[in-house]
């Protein structure tokens, strides 16, 4: 599935991924390939990605990894949207 984080500074990242995991408002959940379309609000948490992830240098800085190998982005707020095996997250 294709994932695209966005913040008010430019894309973070834009790529093909294997799960993406984001802090809803009621909690953490995880989106797969061909999982049901869904709008959510999110809230200060980490957005954890699998797959084989390349971020561009300029954005390296604001990724980590965690012990499990998943990319990892803090984030303060935001909404994420999954329709069609697309991903976007529009992260604070």
């Amino acid at each position: 599935m294709y994932l695209e984080i966005v913040s008010p500074e430019a894309t973070l990242f834009a790529g093909e991924v294997t799960s993406v995991t984001v802090p809803g408002v009621d909690g953490e959940f995880q989106m797969l390939a061909n999982h049901a379309p869904i709008v959510s609000l999110l809230q200060v948490g980490d957005v954890k990605i699998e797959g084989e992830v390349d971020i561009h240098e300029d954005y390296q800085n604001k990724f980590s990894q965690d012990a499990k190998g998943k990319t990892v982005l803090a984030i303060n707020s935001g909404t994420v949207e999954m329709k069609d095996n697309k991903v976007i997250v529009l992260a604070d």
